[in-house]
């Protein structure tokens, strides 16, 4: 996948790829979990949205996770409506390769699923991960809601003082509301149970997320 995506800038409004109107066609349920991939989800879930590379091997560390209902692969936090792949690859639509993350929180915290996405990727890496160099690469926490938000930029924080104390430098994470979600196509979606010898180019820092103490 890494060797697409190349521009390490956003493009402006101005040169970004127009896109259209209709959404991308997706399956009805989850090759894995055998949920509704789409919702309106069940009332009593939320979610959550996070980038950290590649999305095929980010998918399936959320997927794995006991208390996730569904999870999907798409883009996000750019500028292009309803992008394609290829288009996305340009570094032309501003978006990230995201997977959004459907939870109950009865069985699984937000904070947990913070410590999945800082442990599961090198966030201070700038636009890209590891081999994969461009923009959809980018590290990214997209929030719903104010108690998320401060939950993110608590856990930035606390692994930011756990990564300089073993040498690393700062944290390029963005944090920011959760803007529109686009489906990414069918062949993405749950990628990697598909095709488990598939590319994944996933690869942490080593250092353990300390937790932020922020529990809500």
């Amino acid at each position: 996948m890494g060797l697409f995506g190349k521009s390490s800038e956003l493009p402006s409004p101005e040169r970004a790829l127009p896109g259209r109107s209709e959404a991308m066609p997706v399956p009805e349920r989850h090759y894995v979990l055998d949920a509704p991939l789409k919702g309106p989800y069940p009332v009593h879930l939320e979610t959550a949205m996070f980038g950290l590379g590649c999305f095929w091997g980010a998918e399936r560390k959320f997927w794995q996770l006991d208390g996730v209902y569904t999870t999907a692969v798409g883009y996000a936090a750019g500028l292009t409506p309803n992008p394609t792949y290829q288009e996305v690859c340009t570094g032309m639509t501003g978006h990230n390769e995201v997977v959004l993350v459907v939870f109950d929180p009865s069985i699984i915290s937000y904070e947990t699923l913070l410590q999945t996405f800082w442990e599961s990727h090198n966030p201070t890496q700038g636009m890209r991960q590891g081999n994969d160099v461009g923009t959809q690469y980018r590290s990214g926490i997209y929030s719903y809601g104010d108690a998320q938000q401060a939950q993110a930029e608590n856990s930035k924080v606390a692994y930011e003082r756990a990564l300089q104390e073993k040498g690393l430098p700062p944290i390029t994470t963005e944090i920011i509301a959760a803007p529109e979600f686009y489906f990414a196509e069918d062949y993405h979606q749950q990628y990697l149970a598909k095709n488990p010898g598939g590319y994944c180019g996933l690869g942490g820092t080593g250092v353990c997320y300390p937790g932020a103490g922020t529990e809500a």
